[in-house]
């Protein structure tokens, strides 16, 4: 935490020191003309499930290959936090240049507040840069005979679940529960397997990170979690276990150029360039390495000799997209906040 909150302050230092020099002045940053030799600074924001495979891969693999490309030096000053947190912080004005984040509904959130001002879904990918699953982690073994969501109400079941007032990653997790049971058993069940799955969970932890700290730490039995966190925090299952349920949904994972902080620090330049190679496959087979399923379709097949596909595999399209999907669930008469009252 005092990295993340360091990091945060260092943003805001640097960003006010560009912000003062005005918009038409020459800046450290400015990588056109004259200025295209001078270092150059990405500043980088992103959910805390990413941060390990942004700083000790992506960001050096960048650095090397722009560099190599250019001659300039570029850094990166990146926050981490849960999803939720950090699309409010950086639409309450956190300098964030490039937002990646655990869903849409976050950036758009970013969008309202006026700061993107492009169609940030105009890409190959849709906007969207890496693909996941929602998953189970259970312990070595599988000593609680956890196959499905449904085993997860078990009476002595204890779960992990992070919480989804900050975490983006919640919201797949309670989505991929509420509409699976929903799918294949109605409404009402499906609110009824969701409340009876509460109650087997002693804390809603403030992101997905968080979370599977919880679960590697000792505590639960079973985490709630983004297929490549358990990929990798299991160090690929040599610790503990995944459960892929037969219905459960695809997580897709957005990034966008944040139009008005990339336009006050004068880096767009570089920061395309940025966004460009992280859907290259240089960069998604990184991402790849790290659990997470690439959106190129290059690497799409490949790929699927490595994951499992379940049966029913559904999609926030199917669902309605994420204004349904937030109404239905996480508004203030949604059926989370049922749940959680009669917890």
């Amino acid at each position: 935490m005092k990295r993340q909150a360091a990091g945060i302050a260092a943003i805001l230092t640097a960003s006010m020191g560009l912000i003062g020099c005005g918009s038409g002045g020459s800046t450290n940053n400015q990588t056109t003309g004259t200025e295209s030799s001078k270092p150059v600074t990405i500043y980088f924001g992103s959910y805390s499930v990413t941060k390990d495979v942004y700083e000790n891969k992506l960001f050096p693999a960048f650095e090397a290959y722009w560099k190599q490309k250019t001659g300039q030096t570029v850094t990166f000053q990146a926050s981490f936090d849960a999803s939720g947190a950090e699309a409010r912080a950086i639409a309450s004005g956190l300098p964030v240049d490039v937002a990646a984040l655990s869903l849409e509904d976050d950036i758009n959130k970013i969008q309202k507040a006026g700061l993107i001002t492009h169609n940030w879904k105009d890409t190959p990918t849709g906007g969207m840069l890496t693909d996941s699953v929602v998953a189970i982690a259970v312990r070595k073994g599988n000593p609680k005979h956890i196959e499905s969501w449904a085993d997860l109400a078990k009476p002595g079941v204890v779960v992990d679940l992070p919480n989804p007032a900050t975490s983006g990653g919640a919201k797949w997790d309670i989505n991929a529960i509420y509409y699976a049971a929903e799918r294949h058993g109605g409404a009402a069940a499906a609110k009824d397997l969701l409340a009876n799955i509460v109650k087997n969970v002693k804390v809603l932890d403030k992101s997905g990170e968080a979370s599977m700290t919880t679960f590697v730490n000792g505590t639960g039995d079973a985490a709630v979690s983004y297929e490549n966190e358990i990929l990798e925090s299991s160090d690929n299952l040599q610790k503990f276990d995944e459960v892929l349920p037969n219905s459960t949904m695809l997580i897709e994972n957005p990034v966008a150029l944040v139009d008005k902080n990339v336009d006050k620090h004068g880096n767009r330049k570089v920061v395309e360039a940025f966004i460009d190679w992280l859907e290259g496959s240089q960069a998604q087979q990184i991402f790849e390495s790290a659990g997470f399923r690439p959106v190129l379709p290059s690497l799409q097949q490949s790929a699927a000799a490595k994951f499992k596909t379940p049966e029913d595999l559904f999609t926030v399209k199917e669902l309605g997209g994420w204004s349904t999907i937030n109404q239905q669930l996480y508004s203030t008469s949604g059926l989370w906040n049922q749940v959680l009252e009669a917890k």
